[in-house]
């Protein structure tokens, strides 16, 4: 990839990306007991530090990205900053809103391939590598103890391999764009069935965070799962699958938006913080630009 490509992928990627791994790192913290206060200053250190690369980054991105990256609305939703409140406000954990307000005002444009601004994304890139490594280990850590019977945490066993998993993509795609590899039709594929599998778990993590009150909505959470499901067991049919793939994950979208307006209205019961709720649209978002760059190809 030239110049422009480069600090166009490595931005977008840490926009992302960056604030995903933040988030994850708070809801690790607000799931810990008193008994792991230690595991909750790591993963509050964590949030602090990716909050720190995600303002960096938000600083160096102004009209350095694309128009369609910012039209699919997955570094921030209208509804981020409220998400945010409400869950510092449930947590008393600190967030930097004054991200989430900079974010909202970014902008595209012609992006800024000078010699020293491509020095400044590759060790962008570089120092930000070994930080998801190490947030890496330490989910794995968090998920050994789980399955040992060592720790008990509010998250599900499967959301912690969930969230690590996430992190790994982000290191496998940041190493590959350091590397200046250009994403071919492997890359789609690649990212449809992760994507396909995160999406899944999404809807499975849903149905088990909702009130068993809420018997509606678990079972179209329960019927979301079964179709993601259904999608993953036809992934060899590549790249006819991509359409049912898109044609899915938007239903699921709309899915996720009025969830997460009921949540933050206080219309649905569940165990859902806000800021988890807005979290899993943006990946929603995400997942759908995907696609469609490859259908308009």
């Amino acid at each position: 990839m030239n110049d422009q490509e480069y600090i166009k992928n490595s931005l977008e990627l840490h926009l992302f990306f960056d604030r995903i791994l933040k988030e994850h790192s708070l809801f690790l913290a607000a799931s810990f007991t008193e008994k792991d206060t230690s595991f909750k200053k790591t993963a509050s250190n964590f949030q602090r530090i990716f909050a720190n690369i995600l303002n960096n980054v938000v600083n160096m991105a102004n009209n350095n990205i694309s128009d369609n990256f910012l039209l699919a609305k997955e570094i921030v939703t209208n509804n981020t900053l409220k998400a945010e409140n409400k869950t510092s406000f449930f947590t008393n954990i600190p967030i930097r809103t004054d991200i989430t307000i900079k974010e909202m005002n970014l902008q595209s444009g012609p992006i800024n391939s000078t010699k020293d601004f491509v020095q400044r994304i590759s060790i962008l890139n570089k120092d930000t590598l070994p930080v998801i490594k190490k947030l890496i280990d330490f989910k794995n850590n968090i998920l050994n103890n789980v399955l040992t019977c060592k720790m008990f945490t509010a998250n599900y066993p499967l959301l912690i391999k969930h969230i690590k998993n996430e992190a790994i993509m982000y290191y496998n795609l940041l190493e590959r764009v350091e590397r200046r590899e250009m994403f071919t039709n492997q890359y789609i594929e690649e990212q449809e069935i992760f994507w396909d599998n995160i999406m899944m778990e999404h809807a499975q993590f849903i149905r088990g965070l909702l009130d068993p009150s809420e018997k509606n909505l678990i079972q179209t959470a329960n019927q979301y799962a079964n179709e993601y499901e259904m999608i993953l067991k036809n992934q060899n049919n590549f790249p006819s699958n991509i359409q049912n793939s898109l044609q899915e994950t938007l239903k699921f979208q709309n899915f996720k938006t009025s969830g997460l307006n009921g949540i933050l209205n206080c219309q649905i019961k569940s165990t859902i913080l806000p800021l988890l709720a807005d979290h899993i649209l943006r990946e929603a978002n995400h997942f759908i630009r995907i696609l469609r760059s490859f259908i308009v190809r």
